[in-house]
């Protein structure tokens, strides 16, 4: 035998035994992604703004994505930096870990109207579970800020003395905001991670009311548990939730377009997309214009759409919400049969049983009353951590 047959062969033999639980490749995911659901009127000419968001995975390098979708002008930024967070509540970066990005090799981008931009890489050490500032500086009249309005992060917004983007310190940075400004995502480079998961969905994926700043929304709590899981088996999370979207349509003013229109954007531009969460149909299902069947049809239409990208699809069943200020027994017939319908269909990889997880067994119309934020169709901290556990990790 040739040593270059008998090296194939211990390759081979080495490749044959290798570890389950080995680390995968280096590879690009999606460690914090939002779906972002409208356009601000503020034109913040000379704005500094400090985005603070929670990552899933760590990674050895960064990169981020930025977005003027919702924009009918085009908007420079002239610097455009990230940085590890001193805490989950200060504009403060890691001293030293402060980094300016660039596009295509420029320090200055113009994204044009209804655009995405996506930025070179950078090195850096993102911690998994940690906490990072993207920071954009927009020299000239902005025109509509692309954002998400209800990130329960609090971000930062200096307005005067020029461009603070590259400071570590938190004093330029005397403004507070509960939206995210401008970003879509934030991508590390990785072997801790194998792929990323979406959670897509509205204000119950967004996390209404859990408590703000806390990360406890269920995608959270699905995050968690995945970086329990050995490096082969991790994967990283992207909340792509918009309180008050619908499968059926668009609501400008608060729940952005409807869910097919953002799909392409807020799912499958995802990088390292594995699998996504469908948790849609509650605010379809509340109304008098859908019906079981079309509310069905639509979330047959993105698994369709999913697996022609070879994507992953797990559905969740719409969880309860008799008490709700506008439920009607009506409504309560259109949840019951989108939910059977899911439950039945063999259209999904996967079912997750958020009905069953918070419904109360005394009142199965009705959450737990340990579950209830107490407007009886957002759960709490207590209901959202039930429901990221209901995830079946072997079928992400």
């Amino acid at each position: 035998m040739s040593s270059v047959a008998a090296a194939v062969l211990i390759s081979a033999g080495v490749a044959a035994t290798a570890s389950p639980d080995a680390p995968p490749p280096d590879t690009w995911v999606a460690t914090w992604g939002t779906a972002n659901n409208g356009a601000l009127p503020d034109d913040c000419a000379g704005c500094s703004i400090r985005n603070l968001v929670h990552t899933s995975a760590g990674g050895s390098s960064v990169r981020v994505r930025l977005s003027n979708v919702f924009s009918p002008k085009p908007v420079t930024m002239s610097h455009v930096t990230v940085a590890v967070a001193a805490g989950a509540k200060t504009p403060e970066a890691v001293q030293g870990s402060l980094r300016s990005l660039t596009f295509g090799g420029a320090a200055a981008i113009t994204l044009s109207p209804g655009s995405e931009v996506l930025s070179d890489p950078v090195a850096l050490a993102v911690p998994a579970d940690g906490n990072l500032l993207v920071t954009t500086f927009t020299p000239t009249p902005s025109g509509p800020i692309t954002y998400h309005r209800s990130a329960l992060q609090t971000s930062f917004i200096a307005r005067t003395g020029g461009d603070h983007a590259a400071e570590e310190a938190p004093g330029a940075y005397t403004e507070t905001t509960g939206f995210t400004h401008y970003l879509a995502d934030v991508e590390v480079r990785t072997n801790s991670a194998r792929g990323t998961v979406v959670a897509f969905g509205d204000s119950i994926t967004s996390g209404s009311g859990s408590t703000s700043g806390t990360n406890q929304r269920w995608p959270d709590i699905l995050a968690d548990r995945l970086l329990t899981q050995p490096a082969s088996r991790r994967l990283s999370v992207v909340n792509a939730g918009i309180p008050g979207n619908a499968l059926l349509t668009d609501s400008p003013a608060t729940g952005g377009v409807n869910a097919l229109a953002r799909l392409d954007r807020d799912v499958f531009a995802k990088s390292g997309i594995r699998t996504v969460i469908i948790a849609l149909g509650i605010n379809d299902a509340k109304t008098d214009a859908a019906t079981p069947a079309l509310i069905s049809s639509a979330l047959q239409q993105i698994a369709a759409q999913a697996h022609a990208r070879g994507i992953r699809v797990v559905i969740g069943t719409l969880g309860p919400f008799k008490g709700w200020h506008s439920y009607t027994e009506a409504y309560e017939r259109n949840r019951v049969a989108v939910n059977k319908f899911i439950r039945d269909s063999k259209v999904f990889d996967a079912v997750v049983d958020f009905d069953a997880a918070l419904r109360d067994p005394a009142d199965p119309l009705t959450l737990r009353p340990e579950y209830d934020s107490g407007d009886h169709l957002h759960p709490n901290n207590a209901g959202y951590k039930v429901m990221g556990s209901a995830v079946d990790l072997s079928v992400l």
